[in-house]
């Protein structure tokens, strides 16, 4: 549970501090006033007030944090808006770059993090057949392959890529009594057979091997983690239509539900746990745009109509709906954490 805890603090705090940093930067840089930037929530136990009169706030709880622009209708009664300086004032193009770089600043969070996994970790080289691990007891031991032999040929099939190979050998495997594999040790080039049996916990043949992991250069690094941001918005996107469509079956998780899997992620090691904020941080950007009243896709599809139609709906009736939206998803929100604490204390 303190794993749990911890975890939950240390993934939230990362992903929604950077998000609000995205709007607070951009607003800045637009010139639009600050009010306020804070880190956690809850009442303030710290303060400090910069020389443009902006607020430095650190909170009771370090749970995420908020960006507080002037002239969004959360001024407080002390505080003056800087006539030409609030947010509602300005043009639509640059309300527009706020509210969306807010979700923008998480998907280059989640491929920073990405790149740190690739430079520091590696991921298991699917694009040769050098072998990484031999599993005890299984027919890989027995036929003496060996931690780095290249598979070349599988019953005389030649193989470059790992899946490809993989392939070959359940089907070889089922055909054959015996499977030969030619391969590549150091610059010797041997030839090992061996019976491949069908595995009672697998289901399918097993040979008993793993691949490579392959580890990237800095720059290699950064540029492949834009293509593995992409594929995995890509597979996000995709769960998300076939839930709308009813292809999959919805399981939400909440804030609990969270904390548990960051719990589990912690514990798994330094670079799970770096996945899963990677993982986090795109879902926080992902959802945040979807046009839902109260979240930023919401505020910037009302800016885009306004935009396209020439006309600003009045500030009071958007108010009014993303007040709405707001409690709506605050109370889908406690419904979440109801089952997520339902599921952990009784069904556990």
């Amino acid at each position: 549970m303190l794993y749990g805890i911890i975890a939950f603090v240390i993934v939230i705090a990362v992903c929604v501090l950077v998000h609000e940093f995205g709007h607070y930067i951009t607003a800045k840089i637009l010139g639009v006033q600050v009010h306020e930037f804070a880190f956690g929530m809850g009442p303030a136990i710290l303060q400090h007030r910069s020389k443009n009169n902006m607020l430095w706030s650190w909170r009771l709880f370090p749970v995420g944090g908020f960006c507080r622009l002037a002239g969004m209708n959360e001024d407080e009664d002390d505080e003056e808006v800087i006539p030409g300086m609030g947010f509602n004032e300005q043009p639509a193009w640059k309300r527009f770059f706020i509210l969306l770089n807010g979700s923008l600043f998480n998907l280059i969070l989640a491929g920073v993090l990405m790149a740190m996994f690739l430079y520091g970790h590696g991921v298991l080289d699917m694009e040769h057949t050098r072998i990484g691990e031999i599993m005890p007891g299984f027919p890989s031991e027995a036929a003496g392959l060996k931690v780095g032999d290249e598979v070349l040929k599988v019953n005389d099939f030649s193989v470059t890529k790992w899946r490809e190979m993989s392939e070959k050998i359940r089907v070889e495997a089922a055909n054959n009594e015996d499977v030969t594999f030619e391969i590549k040790r150091g610059d010797e080039i041997l030839t090992l057979s061996v019976k491949v049996p069908n595995n009672e916990e697998y289901g399918r043949p097993m040979l008993g091997i793993s691949p490579s992991y392959t580890r990237y250069g800095l720059y290699q690094a950064f540029r492949s983690s834009a293509g593995y941001t992409y594929r995995m918005t890509a597979l996000m996107l995709r769960g998300l239509v076939e839930l709308i469509t009813g292809q999959q079956e919805a399981d939400v998780t909440g804030p609990v539900g969270i904390a548990s899997m960051s719990g589990r992620a912690m514990r798994s090691g330094f670079w799970d746990f770096i996945t899963f904020i990677a993982i986090i941080a795109l879902n926080l950007g992902i959802l945040n745009l979807f046009p839902i009243p109260a979240l930023d896709g919401g505020r910037i599809l009302f800016v885009l109509l306004e935009m396209i139609l020439r006309r600003r709906l009045p500030e009071k009736v958007e108010n009014w709906i993303h007040t709405a939206g707001f409690v709506v998803l605050i109370s889908l929100m406690i419904l979440v954490t109801c089952k997520d604490v339902y599921n952990l204390f009784i069904t556990h």
